[in-house]
């Protein structure tokens, strides 16, 4: 995510605060916040794909996924 569009979604978190969104902002506000969010998230999976716990006798596990119930 570009520091331009992170600087929009503060813009219109500030604006919302004061004198409110118009419906397009706010659907903007929504798209924006989305693709901050799944990026958010692609970082963060790639982070957790690259991690390992030691354990105190020096062995290390690769962190795994959780399977959702």
């Amino acid at each position: 995510m570009t520091d331009e569009k992170v600087q929009r979604i503060n813009e219109l978190a500030r604006k919302s605060k004061t004198v409110g969104l118009t419906d397009t902002e706010k659907a903007e506000q929504k798209a924006l916040r989305d693709e901050y969010i799944a990026d958010y998230r692609k970082q963060f999976i790639g982070i957790m794909d690259n991690t390992y716990i030691q354990t105190p006798d020096g062995k290390k596990t690769k962190v795994t996924r959780r399977e959702d119930k």
